[in-house]
């Protein structure tokens, strides 16, 4: 079980600011990104590929980084 938090622009187009997803151990940023398509669609991929996630302490867009037990998505800021 992942909680995931969403910030910003991502968190009103999924229209919440966090929930729990259940992703296998091994889950890699790749598959929450697949399974945030597949569960609010396909317009969200432009999205999602401009976003960090936040990793532990590590900011990161390598989409195989393994996922920990919360990881937040941030959009892109103003100015970033």
């Amino acid at each position: 079980m992942v909680e995931v938090r969403y910030f910003a622009a991502i968190a009103d187009a999924v229209g919440k600011s966090s929930e729990h997803l259940d992703l296998p151990a091994e889950a890699t940023i790749s598959d929450l990104r697949h399974t945030l398509s597949r569960t609010y669609g396909p317009t969200l991929d432009p999205m999602l590929k401009v976003c960090a996630f936040l990793i532990g302490d590590e900011l990161t867009r390598d989409v195989t980084t393994p996922l920990t037990p919360r990881v937040d998505v941030l959009p892109p800021f103003a100015g970033g």
